[in-house]
């Protein structure tokens, strides 16, 4: 009976090259979709560069704003670490009932400056990006979910996926709509629809329960970087 040996036919300094050659290309890919997608609303690759560069940057950055009273005890982390794996533990406390609230620089306030920036200098787009807005705004507020300790939770694809189709919608409905004013005034309400729709129906319409909610914070657009925000801005444009 023979025996089947399984073995690997490369060296480990051949595979190790190989992770290395195949993380790196990934990430060049990743970059180069990225780049492009911000290339749509108008930006260079330099300053589509910058925009990530800030925002990976900006994503450790929470300011804070103000303090709120909390209703229950505010559910605190602590951080237990066993067998090389760190668990993280909420813990009750009683004592305290405050939680900061605070806004992410890279997951929201880059994407708001951006979103204020296109209206700027595509002020036609304003009208349909508007209601966009009010679109995308409406969902999110209808779906999104405050969860005790964590903050206020929503489906990662609903928002940009409304953001985009609302912004075909909107643009098909004007005259010409092959024109480049038009083209630009869609990638423009695909953007701020998905950036200031998300911020609007997930965040400012619900501070009201941030109250019930038991989180030492709050931070708008805090989940880093990839943030609903941040996010929702991008890929309604990438649906494009």
């Amino acid at each position: 009976m023979k025996r089947q040996i399984l073995y690997i036919p490369f060296t480990l300094k051949f595979l190790l090259l190989l992770l290395i050659g195949l993380a790196f290309g990934l990430g060049s890919l990743f970059l180069g979709i990225i780049i492009s997608t911000f290339m749509k609303i108008g930006f260079s690759p330099t300053d589509a560069l910058l925009i990530l560069l800030a925002s990976l940057l900006g994503s450790g950055i929470n300011i804070p704003i103000a303090t709120l009273s909390s209703e229950i005890p505010v559910v605190e982390e602590r951080y237990i670490r066993g067998f090389g794996v760190l668990y993280r533990l909420p813990v009750r406390s009683v004592l305290r009932k405050e939680t900061l609230l605070a806004v992410n620089v890279g997951g929201a306030i880059i994407p708001v400056l951006i979103s204020v920036y296109l209206l700027a200098k595509f002020p036609s787009s304003i009208p349909i990006a508007s209601l966009g807005i009010l679109i995308v705004a409406s969902v999110t507020y209808a779906v999104a979910k405050p969860i005790k300790g964590v903050g206020i939770a929503t489906p990662a694809l609903l928002p940009p996926l409304t953001a985009a189709l609302s912004a075909i919608f909107l643009t098909s409905l004007l005259k010409n709509p092959f024109s480049y004013e038009v083209e630009q005034g869609l990638f423009v309400t695909a953007y701020t629809g998905g950036v200031l729709g998300t911020l609007t129906g997930a965040d400012l319409l619900n501070l009201s329960k941030i109250k019930k909610l038991g989180a030492p914070v709050a931070s708008i657009g805090g989940a880093g970087t990839f943030d609903g925000i941040f996010l929702s801005g991008f890929l309604a444009l990438l649906l494009i």
